[in-house]
């Protein structure tokens, strides 16, 4: 009975210490949550300030950038202007070139395209001329061995021309042949006279020069021909081989011209998209 008074003491002493308990317990949590909230406060103040401190630092790292760009934006604008403006005046260049080069090479051909006409027509001349002297030499060898009547009017010509007449006259050779033979006379004495004192020797001395025989003359006249054929040939030669070496140049030369001015114009482009983005970038 006593234990059981005495529990009943202490129960009814618990009881009346429970609110003061529960007060004090209540205190020490709000202290405790007072004490966290503050250090968590001041966990966030600081690295609010922390922050602040980094944005203060980028903000002068970004405006020294920002100038640094500008800067860099109108060096590259500056740049692209000047690069343009070359790229311009390269083109102007290159395009005049392969119009000054086009038109020597036009011209060069028309003037060759002429040199091979006239070379055709000389050489057929020419061809004609010694077929002309090889016939009359063979009609003359044939009337020779025959010893007729023809033949002894031809050998009493004083000169080549008359033997030429005289040969037209026997229907040894048509009028045409003789006409043909009497101007590469007459073209000889003219050149023979340009290396002699004697101007307008006669064609006579010619004749007799030749050892007194009309096969003579004729056969000298025939090596005469040939030699002007060869000459001609060669020259013609020496005449294709230099066009093709000039025109070969001129088309090198436009095209490279092209290439380089196709590349320039590409260039120019470039150069003036990158000055418009600049613009635009400055602008931003």
């Amino acid at each position: 009975t006593a234990t059981a008074l005495l529990l009943v003491a202490f129960a009814q002493l618990a009881a009346a210490q429970s609110p003061v308990q529960k007060a004090l317990q209540l205190l020490s949590d709000l202290q405790g949550k007072i004490v966290k909230e503050g250090e968590a406060a001041q966990k966030t103040f600081a690295e609010y300030s922390e922050w602040c401190e980094d944005r203060s630092r980028n903000v002068g790292f970004e405006i020294k950038t920002g100038k640094a760009e500008v800067e860099e934006l109108k060096a590259t604008i500056e740049s692209s202007t000047a690069d343009a403006s070359a790229a311009s005046a390269k083109i102007e260049e290159l395009a005049a070139s392969i119009g000054t080069n086009d038109a020597d090479l036009k011209a060069a051909t028309s003037i060759r395209e002429k040199e091979v006409a006239d070379f055709a027509v000389a050489e057929k001349e020419s061809m004609d001329i010694i077929n002309t002297i090889e016939r009359a030499i063979g009609i003359l060898e044939r009337e020779m061995k025959k010893h007729g009547a023809a033949m002894v009017q031809v050998q009493k010509a004083s000169g080549l021309m008359q033997a030429l007449s005289a040969m037209v006259d026997a229907s040894m050779i048509g009028s045409q042949d003789a006409a043909k033979l009497t101007a590469l006379v007459q073209n000889g004495d003219k050149s023979d006279d340009e290396d002699s004192d004697e101007v307008g020797a006669p064609a006579a001395a010619v004749y007799k020069g030749q050892g007194g025989g009309i096969i003579d003359a004729l056969e000298n006249l025939l090596d005469k021909a040939k030699e002007q054929l060869d000459d001609a040939r060669t020259k013609e030669m020496s005449s294709k081989h230099a066009f093709e070496m000039m025109a070969q140049s001129l088309r090198d030369e436009i095209k490279y011209a092209e290439k380089d001015l196709a590349a320039t114009k590409k260039a120019l482009a470039s150069h003036g998209e990158t000055k418009s983005t600049a613009e635009g970038d400055l602008e931003v």
